[in-house]
């Protein structure tokens, strides 16, 4: 029997695969003080979502963990190095909310466009602001993907059937899988804003990536598509801190960029007067991405699944810091 935190909560029914699997279940946020002092130190694994942050540090400070599951895609709160090198295993759950975030990202463009944050502001504040709501349609207009894995896939395929033209940048994607999905594969970032109006990000944060979405790269895109002023959006649904949320500002108040919307922030939670929130043409959502009763639920059980692989001493097939595991 295995003595498991799990600190971001995590679905009923995960919670019962682990208990049937003859685990003991700790369902308990964990302070970062507490962390540090070595309280996983009692456990044998810790399941977390975003929330937690496991830093080298809190590694370092810890012994006896096994395995370090997070129930989601993104692990960047999670030191793969520090935690290999401790022997500990960190497994994921990259296809339980793929759906869910698909839809959302359809959704934050179709909102966009369609002005309905805002035209919901001035319902509220009794103004009836129906000529000054014309909106864009989708249809004919190209869409580019920062990233083409599972998610941007699906983007591309709800996008493909409004009408839309699939192009992407993903310098790790075999040409041939863009082809089959009818994607134009740029070999540069900056070609994909020069031909895009509508920028949706799905890479995962990275130094690489960090700020990818600046200033520089919002200015070429060109705002007009098959004769229509359409002018330019950008959605990120991925994570916070790829798109330079300075700029970002900057280029709503300058026309740069006609709507934005993110649901990732680069400091959560992103509220205290963010300033992107005082922008008319901006609205955001909490990082809800995979906030669906149904992806809670699959996120759960693939997590479990995985983290019970791993105490059985088997390699989970979701093992994401294998290259700095001790042998």
């Amino acid at each position: 029997m295995a003595r498991i935190a799990v600190t971001d909560g995590m679905a009923p029914e995960a919670v019962e695969i682990l208990e049937k699997g003859g685990h003991e279940v700790v369902l308990k946020f964990i302070e970062k003080d507490d962390l540090l002092a070595g309280a996983l130190s009692d456990f044998d694994a810790i399941i977390v979502r975003s929330a937690t942050k496991l830093t080298a540090e809190i590694i370092a400070a810890t012994e006896g963990l096994t395995v370090i599951g997070r129930a989601g895609v993104g692990v960047d709160n999670i030191d793969l190095k520090a935690a290999g090198e401790a022997g500990i295993q960190v497994v994921n759950a990259p296809r339980a909310s793929t759906q869910s975030v698909i839809e959302l990202t359809i959704g934050h463009f179709v909102a966009s466009l369609r002005h309905i944050p805002k035209s919901d502001r001035g319902l509220r504040r009794s103004k009836w602001e129906k000529k000054q709501m014309i909106g864009t349609e989708l249809s004919g207009k190209p869409l580019g993907l920062i990233g083409f894995g599972r998610i941007a896939q699906g983007v591309a395929a709800v996008a493909k059937a409004m009408g839309m033209q699939i192009h992407t940048y993903d310098p790790y994607l075999p040409p041939k899988i863009a082809r089959q999905q009818g994607a134009f594969l740029h070999k540069k970032v900056d070609t994909l804003f020069e031909t895009c109006t509508h920028i949706s990000v799905h890479c995962n944060l990275s130094d690489e990536t960090h700020h990818l979405v600046n200033a520089k790269r919002m200015a070429l895109m060109p705002g007009k598509a098959n004769g229509i002023k359409c002018g330019n959006h950008i959605v990120n649904c991925a994570r916070g801190g790829i798109v330079d949320e300075e700029d970002l500002l900057d280029a709503l108040e300058k026309g740069t960029i006609t709507s934005a919307a993110l649901d990732v922030f680069e400091i959560e939670p992103a509220t205290n007067g963010h300033p992107l929130m005082l922008h008319p043409n901006f609205h955001g959502t909490p990082h809800i991405g995979a906030a669906t009763l149904e992806a809670q639920q699959r996120v759960g059980t693939d997590i479990a699944a995985a983290v019970m692989t791993t105490l059985d001493g088997n390699v989970a097939e979701t093992l994401v810091n294998k290259e700095f595991l001790k042998n």
